[in-house]
């Protein structure tokens, strides 16, 4: 079940869920929890212990390096897992322990974050919590995963985030009804390395020189350069394209982002060569969508189709019709569909960018519509995280909270200085929580900017204007000078990262730590 490929396949879940099924039942047959764990001593290892256990591992190895990807025509030297984008899917079951080997090709340190899943600590492929992997060296991460649902790996050192690595992680739970005859999953990216300007040339072209900001912010007013590839609106630093304005967007409060760039891709094609799913009229689709953009927020749509949102960041939703969706980078959601008669366009417009990426349905006869298509249903009812509500069976308890955490977003576009609480991650005063506790924490986003905010190893409830629970997320768009509250428990102990998951505002310093204390 490990290394497959995604986007041009369906798997039956019948197929899926006949071996999973069989296997986790064997496993749970022979094997019980692991021997409990003191708490006092080994906090990080009694978390561990709580959380379910098969008794069945999962293997996969990755090997981060050097490769020349072919997008759909162009090819890009860029940095990869396994020399293919996105890197093989790794699947388990809920309880399964994941052992992936990650050998370092790159020709400096790298890491694996298994973004979204709640494991221990020692394992989150982040610093301090699990130290980065040297050149030439290997690593093996080893965990269980507590939640079913749609996540993905990539790393977390420096910009590599915005190269070709990363790669799906699906958790299913061989119990759950579904409902659904098949999957598809869409991995969502803006492309540069190896076509544009490299993410260092765009960081640079990000950060003031001799007091002049790299953004629009810092030259007002000026017009835009039409017909130049890799910019849109105003210029940026001269001879860095792709660094400048970026068209704004409603939904997202002003600004779309920082960064043009010259290519989107779904599944690792460009719109001209998509993948394309092949299925059969009136089947039933769970369609997991995955943005790992650095800087770019898609509204998705399926031509001629409704979607029906049922999970977000791997939890369940009450099921919500919409035509279109705003997804941020980090975030995932899962859609059901029932296919039509044709040739249909997934497209996901790069919000405020006037580009796109897609992938085609396939169910009968026809030809795929023009590249450039863009489906009504983008302009029709779009899904943002305020239209959603969790199900029952997902929403934490937040009657009551024992601490109020804070993260005041702060920065500008001129000085490229963005924080939480008024300081750098080299600077930062970590929030701190005690194990057992429940907490709000209210992120106060004081920029002209968006910021797709995400916390490591927990998911959280978002509290809705109202005081009702909204969805359960581990990533959450916060709009411009508006605040948001989301409620957690404090049940996973260790060193969480808490950062934008814009990967220029992380790197230029929008990352603190959430700490457990004795």
């Amino acid at each position: 079940m490990n290394g497959q490929s995604v986007g041009t396949t369906i798997l039956t879940r019948r197929t899926f869920l006949a071996a999973t099924l069989a296997a986790s039942t064997a496993a749970m047959a022979a094997c019980g929890k692991p021997t409990s764990v003191n708490p006092a001593t080994d906090p990080i290892g009694a978390a561990e212990a709580a959380r379910p256990h098969t008794g069945r591992t999962v293997t996969a190895a990755l090997t981060p390096g050097p490769a020349d990807i072919d997008l759909g025509g162009p090819v890009a030297r860029t940095l990869a897992y396994n020399n293919i984008v996105p890197g093989p899917l790794i699947r388990a079951n809920v309880g399964d322990e994941l052992a992936i080997s990650v050998t370092n090709g790159l020709n400096h340190p790298s890491s694996l974050h298994w973004h979204g899943i709640a494991l221990r600590n020692d394992m989150d492929g982040a610093t301090p919590a699990t130290p980065n992997i040297d050149p030439s060296s290997n690593f093996t991460y080893r965990f269980s995963a507590p939640h079913p649902g749609t996540y993905w790996a990539h790393p977390h050192t420096g910009l590599d985030a915005d190269y070709g690595l990363y790669a799906p992680v699906i958790i299913d739970d061989p119990a759950e009804p579904g409902g659904y005859d098949a999957e598809w999953i869409v991995v969502l990216d803006d492309w540069t390395d190896g076509i544009g300007s490299s993410p260092q040339q765009l960081y640079e072209g990000l950060r003031p020189i001799s007091g002049v900001g790299g953004h629009s912010g810092g030259m007002p007013g000026m017009p835009g350069m039409p017909g130049m590839p890799g910019m849109s609106g105003t210029p940026g630093m001269p001879g860095v394209p792709g660094v400048g304005g970026v068209g704004a967007s409603p939904l997202l409060g002003g600004d779309a982002g920082d960064v043009s760039y010259p290519f989107y891709l779904a599944n690792g094609r460009i719109p001209a060569a998509p993948t394309t799913l092949t299925a059969r009229p009136g089947q039933r689709i769970r369609m997991r969508i995955i943005n790992a953009a650095s800087d770019t927020a898609f509204r998705v749509a399926l031509a001629g189709h409704r979607m029906t949102v049922t999970h977000t960041d791997g939890f369940p939703v009450v099921p919500t019709e919409v035509d279109a969706l705003l997804i941020g980078m980090g975030e995932r959601y899962d859609v059901l569909i029932t296919t039509g008669d044709g040739v249909f366009s997934f497209v996901a417009s790069a919000e405020g960018k006037n580009a796109l990426a897609r992938a085609i349905l396939s169910t009968g006869a026809g030809a795929a519509p023009d590249p450039t298509f863009m489906p009504p249903e983008l302009q029709r009812r779009v899904g943002t995280v305020g239209v959603f509500t969790a199900a029952p069976e997902a929403v934490l308890d937040v009657s009551r909270a024992d601490v109020a955490l804070s993260a005041r977003l702060s920065g500008s576009m001129a000085s490229y200085d963005w924080t939480i609480n008024g300081r750098p991650f080299e600077d930062t005063v970590p929030l701190t929580v005690r194990q057992g506790q429940k907490a709000t924490l209210t992120f106060a986003n004081t920029t002209m900017m968006w910021h797709p905010m995400h916390l490591h190893g927990h998911t959280f409830q978002v509290i809705k204007p109202d005081g009702t629970p909204g969805p359960r997320k581990d990533t959450v768009i916060v709009l411009p000078m508006q605040e948001l509250t989301v409620a957690l428990a404090a049940d996973n102990p260790g060193v969480w990262m808490m950062h934008c998951h814009n990967t220029y505002h992380q790197e230029a310093g929008m990352m603190t730590s959430l700490n457990y204390s004795p």
